[in-house]
């Protein structure tokens, strides 16, 4: 009864859909098609197990790999009604079991697991990605170790660790870093932290031990995103009686950088022995793009359209990015003029460095738009600095985060020097050092203090106070009014976070949650443009890289540099080529209803080839505008030189006649003046009409030598867009003019585009 009940009120699902919500296999895995309504079947399954199968939250374990993705399902479970209210209060529950594999896993170590049979306390601190890499090098000049490559320290202290674990003897460039790894354990545990790969690591050692919370359902979402470290924790925490339910898609893996594979999807699905179901319709894209994006899928069957076919997508060539980002302005302002808002549509590039032609064209012309980039706090010296000041005040244990606040030489104190600060800490000589004083007292503080101002905007006033950040902001330096602006801001976050009561502890979570899932700021995961007006921020084009398209949607996308060397980057083996492919795929399967790529014929970097992809190729004829066949671009093409050089000869015969015109002209108003002074002086007049006429004849005759060679005598030239150049070169054919601010530009003559003003 309550499965009918449940299947009425979500009978817009389609049979495929429905399949996999209803399914209740030990294993299951679905292979959801780009659009095919994914999140919506995520959420429908919860429900499912949570009205008709009497599962409680607390009983399921929901995974995912974004915060943005943990936090929109658990706004779209507790907007349903009253489900997942609390009985006696009615309060929104905090889901800890629902969020990232990195927040599951500290939410797990805090409140399930034994972590002291680790070697850690209870209220351990979770470290920046950065801090382990300044650990290593500060224990590697400690213990006088021989490490190679210290620059790409980072890097290896990531990919040769699974090695060292697997029990290696020796690291790939046969130094001490396998030393190395014990040491930094060891320090990590004095000083109370773990690092994130500590967070699934030791979680997933005390769950092989422990039975301790053995979840009835474990959800995960985008699993084809996991690496080998995070299968590993799923393993421990599935018990017999666990039963999984897992979406992805193959046809999306585009972190293999990150350790991800395009296996892992397959490799879930047979270390379980899962059921594979599909979800084959997509619901975002018109039938069109989506014939386009069925060419580059990799695994699975076609992606079947549920929309009629739309607009073709639409090819288009350009000289050069600068060219491109013109064009752009225009092709965006006609969109909007027909309807169509600023953030329905984003523009996707490669590399990030394409993005500063665009952003200085849309700046200059008045396009709003937003940068994605994302940052996280540590990208902000001044919040990088704070936060490290606030660790040491919750956990006095990490003389790491407590060295390099007092040291820092933009915020800490006046003339400090690392050596000095490190002995000040470990000798705890708190007289030495105002900053060191502050961030040992803060806890006994908060306990004396925070009953006594509850009003709203007190406590961050308070808290800035106390720690003196107005002097420690340096006030004389330019960035001071900014830096108290940001500082303000996250004060402001901070107290809204921890409340009144328990102070401390709520403290330390909220540092926690800011290095997992980052804080929303000014400054935080966007980069708005400088010039935009704050009322016009969330109406803004979308700039970004195809890596941070991923899980987005437009109504139209334009996609930039389909160049050989950027789409696709040059790879170095075969899985690099098949990635750059799933990364288009992911591109061009944002976009619902417009879709428009474009390529330069001048790159202007070297490695990129000045002519279209082979990805443009691969897309068949009939779903493109503007892509013509071999044959139509060489006929196109010698019609097109047999049309500029007609062009060119009517363009000299019309300017020959303006000429002249203009000469007849001149002569006659000449005589007019003469006239007139002919009473005054007239001898004086005649000799003048005399030289003059000579004067004509032989700048008749230079004027006609100069056309004959090909000579230019004016130097400037007004172009409508570019303003007033300098000419640099002319033929019959092209101009050459140079505009400030612009470069130097090439022009056909045939198409009038720019004018000789003298």
């Amino acid at each position: 009864m309550e499965t009918m009940k449940f299947e009425e009120e979500w009978s817009f699902l389609n049979p495929y859909q429905m399949t996999a919500v209803l399914d209740e296999s030990p294993a299951c895995v679905v292979n959801a098609n780009v659009g095919s309504g994914k999140t919506t079947v995520l959420i429908a399954k919860i429900l499912y197990l949570y009205q008709v199968k009497q599962i409680q939250p607390e009983e399921m374990i929901v995974l995912t790999f974004t915060n943005k993705a943990a936090d929109e399902i658990k706004e779209r479970l507790i907007a349903k009604e009253k489900f997942l209210k609390k009985e006696k209060n009615d309060e929104e529950p905090r889901l800890d079991g629902f969020g990232t594999f990195h927040s599951v896993a500290l939410w797990m170590l805090r409140e399930k697991l034994e972590v002291e049979k680790a070697g850690w306390r209870k209220d351990f601190t979770v470290m920046a990605p950065d801090e382990e890499e300044d650990l290593a090098l500060t224990l590697t000049a400690e213990y006088g170790l021989k490490i190679k490559y210290k620059n790409r320290l980072k890097k290896r202290l990531e990919q040769e660790y699974q090695w060292y674990l697997e029990g290696r003897p020796i690291p790939r460039y046969k130094d001490d870093l396998f030393k190395l790894y014990p040491i930094i354990e060891s320090e990590k545990k004095k000083q109370n932290k773990m690092t994130f790969s500590d967070l699934l690591r030791v979680s997933t050692l005390l769950l092989k031990e422990q039975d301790a919370f053995i979840p009835k359902w474990i959800i995960v979402d985008e699993v084809q995103d996991s690496d080998k470290m995070q299968m590993e924790f799923l393993e421990a925490l599935k018990g017999r009686e666990t039963k999984l339910f897992a979406v992805g898609d193959p046809n999306q893996v585009i972190y293999s950088w990150r350790g991800t594979g395009e296996n892992m999807f397959f490799l879930l699905k047979h270390r379980f022995e899962a059921k594979e179901y599909s979800l084959p319709v997509n619901y975002r894209s018109n039938a069109l793009i989506l014939g386009a994006a069925n060419h580059f899928l990799q695994f699975g069957s076609q992606i079947r359209a549920s929309r009629e076919k739309g607009e073709k997508i639409k090819i288009v060539n350009y000289y050069d990015p600068f060219q491109e980002a013109e064009e752009l302005e225009l092709r965006i302002r006609e969109l909007k003029e027909q309807g169509l808002t600023y953030r329905e549509m984003a523009v996707f590039y490669r590399l990030q460095r394409q993005v500063d032609v665009l952003a200085k064209v849309f700046e200059r012309q008045g396009i709003p738009y937003e940068v994605s980039v994302k940052k996280s706090l540590h990208d902000i010296p001044v919040l990088n600095w704070f936060v490290r000041v606030l660790r040491f005040c919750v956990n006095p244990l990490d003389e790491q985060s407590g060295i390099a606040a007092v040291a820092d030489k933009e915020f800490g104190e006046f003339g400090m020097t690392r050596k000095k600060a490190e002995k000040i800490i470990k000798e705890k000589k708190l007289s030495e050092s105002l900053l060191y004083e502050q961030m040992t007292g803060f806890q006994a503080w908060v306990v004396d203090n925070f009953g006594k101002f509850m009003k709203e905007g007190e406590k961050e006033q308070k808290i800035f106070e106390y720690f003196h950040l107005k002097e420690f902001l340096r006030p004389t330096v330019e960035s001071y009014t900014e830096n108290v602006k940001k500082i303000k801001s996250f004060l402001k976050q901070l107290c809204s976070y921890c409340g009144s009561i328990d102070f401390r502890g709520h403290l330390r979570e909220f540092l926690n949650s800011s290095e997992l899932y980052g804080l929303k700021m000014e400054a935080g995961e966007k980069e708005v443009g400088a010039e935009m007006n704050p009322e016009d921020r969330k109406d803004a084009v979308q700039l970004m890289t195809l890596h941070a398209s991923k899980g987005l949607e437009f109504d139209t996308v334009f996609l930039i540099g389909v160049n050989p060397g950027l789409i696709p980057l040059h790879s170095k083996n075969y899985e690099q080529e098949e990635e750059e492919r799933r990364l288009f795929f992911v591109g061009i399967t944002r976009a619902k209803n417009r879709l428009e790529l474009s390529w330069y014929t001048n790159p202007g970097e070297p490695g990129i080839a000045g002519e279209e992809s082979r990805y443009l190729k691969m897309i068949p004829q009939e779903l493109l505008e503007g892509m013509p066949d071999e044959k139509e671009r060489w006929a196109n093409l010698q019609q097109l030189k047999k049309e500029v050089q007609e062009k060119a000869q009517e363009k000299v015969q019309e300017k020959a006649q303006e000429k002249a015109q203009e000469k007849v002209q001149e002569k006659a108003q000449e005589k007019v003046q003469e006239k007139a002074q002919k009473e005054v002086q007239e001898k004086e007049q005649k000799e003048l009409r005399t030289e003059l006429r000579q004067e004509v004849k032989l700048e008749d005759q230079q004027e006609q030598a100069d056309m004959r060679a090909g000579i230019q005598a004016v130097v400037q030239v007004r172009h409508p867009k570019y303003g007033v150049g300098v000419l640099r070169s002319e033929d019959d054919l092209m101009v050459e003019a140079e505009f400030d601010g612009y470069g130097v530009k090439q022009f056909l003559k045939a198409f009038g585009e720019v004018e000789i003003i003298g």
